[in-house]
């Protein structure tokens, strides 16, 4: 696994501990920015971007189910692993109602903790990739900054949801798309009144791409799509 790309908000009152984690996180490859309190971790998350949250509970100026719940209500996906001395049952099914990941009691092996982060990071839906030019879908040309699907003289101006899945199904063509994985891909969630919401996008778009035969939006029951393009 590439740690390299991942980044880790820590946020720990314990000065020593912050570090010792610090140290042995980045030298495991990870970026991390530690904060010493509920609130300047709060703001930390506002301004950069993260790929997962530790968080102890007991903390100043805003205790870490306070802050779980507000990274939670900006960004549902975002993984966090609790780190606390707490280890109360209560606190803990606390921490799982809030959508936290893993839980783990101080003092606790850094080794440990290290194979659960990669765990956590190993299912992340892979990053969609950015398309910044028009490039061509068969007889189409796709121009994703403008949300335009253009064949000879007809263009077709799409709404941001249809551009953004199909722009998903071309950077994975080919290949199996699970249906969990597209709807955290396009909506960050997967839940059923997406998913149906997601079937009438499909659909949309096949009307779209019906003119060119060499196109097709397959649908591989029980688990998603595919998007087929003959080269």
């Amino acid at each position: 696994m590439d740690n390299k790309r991942h980044k880790i908000l820590l946020a720990e009152d314990d000065l020593n501990l912050g570090m010792l984690l610090l140290d042995f996180l980045e030298g495991e490859g990870f970026e991390v920015r530690l904060c010493r309190d509920g609130e300047l971790a709060w703001r930390a998350f506002e301004q950069h971007s993260f790929d997962m949250c530790l968080l102890d509970i007991m903390m100043p100026k805003m205790d870490g189910f306070a802050l779980a719940k507000l990274i939670k209500e900006k960004q549902r996906q975002m993984p966090i692993i609790f780190i606390s001395a707490k280890s109360l049952k209560a606190d803990k099914l606390q921490a799982y109602g809030l959508g936290a990941d893993d839980y783990i009691c101080k003092p606790f092996d850094e080794e440990e903790l290290l194979w659960k982060i990669r765990a956590i990071l190993r299912r992340l839906p892979e990053p969609m990739p950015l398309l910044k030019e028009p490039v061509a879908i068969g007889e189409y040309w796709f121009n994703p900054g403008n949300q335009s699907l253009q064949m000879g003289e007809h263009l077709k101006r799409m709404t941001e949801k249809e551009s953004e899945v199909l722009h998903y199904l071309f950077c994975h063509k080919n290949k199996v798309i699970k249906r969990e994985e597209l709807l955290e891909a396009v909506w960050g969630e997967n839940d059923y009144f997406l998913g149906r919401s997601l079937d009438v996008f499909i659909s949309k778009l096949r009307k779209y791409l019906k003119d060119d035969e060499s196109l097709s939006i397959e649908t591989v029951f029980g688990v998603g799509f595919i998007f087929n393009v003959r080269e």
